[in-house]
């Protein structure tokens, strides 16, 4: 489906939106902010070749991002995402693409803490400025709008301090905008520190009371850093559960293999045996007929079981763009791919890898399948096992039966 002609409308809305609900206060976060992430958004969607619904997502919550500051201040990313999902169902967007541009809009309140790939555009399109050439005149737009709405004069120093900390905590999340403004960010950021360190040297009093306020806050931020590093355990806690469950996974699925393959060895061996010996002197020893047969078809019955335990069942490899945005394919594993170009799997990949819930889902999904395998190759492999074991009794004990019966005869 192709959203060229939806994203005009939704532009055009946006627009029109905006100019019916000028707000004198809003310096910054005004039409032309929203125009210049929405141009952002389209330089990084093209960059990495999003397809139609994608960077229709990811565009149209960038159109509808900031909407929310004209309605009310406060919460404004809820109002914004109220605003895009009543406007897109009202042009029969699908659902699952009117939430996903929802989920984009609220990844962008501060701080962010974009989950997909798409939220990551986004985040880096609305802080896009932090490495232009335009970041400072942004700054002081958006220090004119905060004097506006708060009513409370903000000093230029005051700016600087909360700017600096601001750059010095933010990260662009994609490769993309990292390689492009970085650099810039970087020059942005030594510039302000330079006019702030002009500011301690004219103003030494103050700074020296302001530098015991920061050692404070600096404690502060290293109990919160002490937090942040306990999650991060979590996080690799969760890593080496995934890693362990499917080494163990393997290691059973490699063991149950080496016992079918011995069942299969050891059945082999003794319908040789019976072929070669047995066979030929049933007509001297009619008697032995009947435990013959028995034996026969119990390794027989073993072998067949143990070879379907071993016998691989493999799907037909591929999947569709609904699967993929649906989050219904596991790209984990082979048999849902190998069938597939490489062009569309390295697109399903890259999915994948830039939305965390996607990728959890798979591996929880990819070690469940491996589970449902492991237990169907060791319930038909006890089969084997048993079918060998009894049968193999009762051959015994019939043979013994009918040469005893024969020799009293």
């Amino acid at each position: 489906m192709s959203y060229q002609s939806q994203l005009e409308q939704v532009k055009h809305y946006v627009l029109t939106f905006f100019e019916t609900h000028h707000n004198h206060k809003l310096v910054y976060h005004d039409q032309q902010h929203t125009e210049d992430v929405a141009s952002a958004c389209m330089q990084i969607g093209n960059h990495y070749q999003l397809n139609d619904t994608d960077f229709f997502i990811v565009v149209s919550a960038a159109w509808f991002h900031d909407t929310g500051y004209l309605e009310s201040l406060d919460q404004h990313e809820q109002h914004s995402a109220n605003l895009a999902q009543n406007y897109l169902r009202s042009i029969a967007i699908d659902e699952e693409v009117t939430n996903q541009v929802v989920k984009c809009i609220m990844a962008t309140r501060m701080p962010q803490k974009p989950e997909t790939f798409l939220e990551q555009i986004i985040c880096d399109a609305d802080l896009f400025h932090l490495g232009g050439d335009s970041f400072s005149e942004k700054s002081k737009s958006l220090r004119k709008e905060a004097i506006n709405i708060t009513g409370h004069d903000i000093s230029k120093h005051q700016w600087r301090q909360k700017t600096i900390a601001l750059m010095e905590q933010h990260r662009y999340h994609t490769d993309y905008c990292r390689l492009l403004l970085d650099a810039g960010k970087q020059r942005n950021l030594l510039e302000l520190v330079k006019k702030e360190n002009e500011w301690n040297i004219d103003n030494p009093k103050q700074a020296k009371q302001e530098a015991k306020k920061s050692k404070v806050k600096e404690n502060a931020k290293s109990m919160a850093v002490a937090k942040e590093k306990k999650e991060d355990k979590q996080d690799k806690g969760v890593q080496t559960m995934f890693r362990v469950s499917s080494t163990n996974h393997q290691r059973l699925s490699d063991l149950a293999d080496n016992k079918a393959h011995i069942m299969i060895t050891v059945n082999s061996i003794i319908l040789s045996a019976i072929i070669s010996l047995l066979l030929r002197r049933l007509e001297d020893h009619p008697y032995f007929v009947i435990p013959t047969t028995l034996i026969i078809a119990v390794s027989l019955s073993a072998m067949i079981f143990a070879i379907l335990a071993t016998r691989p069942s493999i799907p037909d490899g591929t999947y569709t763009q609904s699967d993929l945005d649906k989050k219904k394919v596991n790209l984990l594993f082979f048999g849902n791919f190998y069938s597939m170009s490489l062009e569309n799997y390295k697109a399903g990949m890259q999915k994948v890898m830039h939305d965390s819930e996607y990728l959890y889902d798979s591996l929880i999904t990819d070690i469940y399948s491996q589970g449902v395998v492991l237990g169907h190759k060791y319930r038909l492999l006890r089969y084997s096992y048993n079918i060998f074991m009894f049968g193999l009794i009762v051959s015994v004990v019939a043979f013994m039966i009918f040469a005893v019966v024969n020799i009293k005869h």
